[in-house]
């Protein structure tokens, strides 16, 4: 995976150093909307997922514009223009601002309270090491919770929590609100739970400044646990909610292709892309999904992965003050069979 990243740092530059002269665009709204506009226009990736006319686009925001508007007001025109591609990996950074887009999980239900599984399934009686929350459920269900790829995990600590989990009849990783993070991450997760290497995904870059200009996709392998590492071999469910996004997105589409796992919940929010960023002549940053992650299937994530076959269910207000969980009970029901 480090190769991977390096691979992909490489080509990603080189791809946005593009072979055509670069224009230069002056430091005024005008050119500084024409710049963002036009990084956006020959190096993001998913405009055919997203469906959006880039161009119409363009015409639309452009219109706003006016050679008197202030910095915060060029900001706002900005931040709506993208905003059109519904991309919580897309976000335009200024001193006093920086614009995400979050309809890509506020539209949804959250389907998750750490509160109420602390309180009303563990008792507050669970262990936690290197970011993770462990222990057993009712029926002699494992759980552990990761909420972020970014908390580092050791392969030490993964072995003492497996270790301590292992009379357990099944598994659940919940993965609910866990926003991304580093992708060596996920494959330090993954590689419990397989013995031999697979081809985790694929890779397809930007080769040029068209919206359909990419790279032949190129695979990427997970391979198992060193030898003496502690690997699961029991059922495995995953819980997703749509706040499940970026690297955790990844982690979701690798596991519900390995045997014995299954996706159970909402279909995560996506963001399969590799960000990157550029500047614009002012000084503000941008940052954008560059480069495609594929599933094993060469299918692309950016829009969620779905729950396994008979495992989508969501959680209820209803749910919620009765002190229920419906996706961990369902978890549970599905691992005790």
């Amino acid at each position: 995976m480090q190769r991977l990243l390096i691979y992909l740092s490489v080509m990603m530059t080189l791809s946005l150093a593009s072979c055509h002269d670069i224009e230069e665009y002056a430091d005024d709204p005008r050119g500084n909307f024409e710049a963002l506009w036009t990084i956006l226009d020959e190096h993001y990736c998913f405009f055919s997922q997203k469906g959006v006319d880039w161009d119409a686009v363009h015409d639309k925001y452009s219109r706003r514009i006016g050679p008197e508007m202030t910095r915060e007001e060029l900001f706002i025109v900005c931040a709506d223009m993208l905003d059109e591609l519904r991309d919580g990996h897309v976000n335009l950074s200024a001193a006093f601002n920086t614009s995400y887009y979050r309809a890509w999980w506020s539209d949804y239900p959250q389907n998750f309270s750490m509160r109420l599984i602390e309180h009303n399934y563990f008792n507050y009686n669970y262990r936690q090491t290197s970011g993770m929350l462990y222990g057993f459920l009712s029926d002699n269900i494992g759980y552990l919770y990761y909420p972020s790829f970014s908390q580092p995990v050791g392969e030490g600590n993964l072995d003492n929590v497996l270790y301590f989990l292992s009379s357990a009849r099944g598994l659940i990783i919940d993965v609910r609100d866990n926003g991304g993070g580093a992708l060596t991450n996920v494959e330090t997760f993954v590689s419990r739970f397989i013995t031999e290497p697979f081809i985790a995904g694929y890779i397809s870059h930007k080769t040029g400044p068209g919206h359909d200009d990419f790279s032949e996709p190129r695979a990427f392998t997970f391979k198992p646990a060193a030898p003496g590492r502690i690997r699961w071999g029991k059922p495995v469910i995953v819980l997703t909610n749509r706040s499940t996004f970026s690297a955790a997105n990844n982690f979701a589409s690798v596991m519900k292709n390995i045997p014995g796992v299954r996706i159970a919940g909402a279909t995560t929010g996506g963001g399969s892309g590799m960000p990157y960023s550029s500047e614009l002549p002012c000084g503000w940053s941008v940052r954008f999904s560059a480069c495609s992650i594929l599933d094993s299937r060469r299918e692309s994530t950016e829009n969620g992965v779905e729950p396994s076959p008979g495992c989508a269910v969501d959680m209820t207000p209803a749910d919620y003050v009765a002190g229920r969980d419906p996706i961990i009970e369902l978890a549970i029901t599905l691992l005790s069979e």
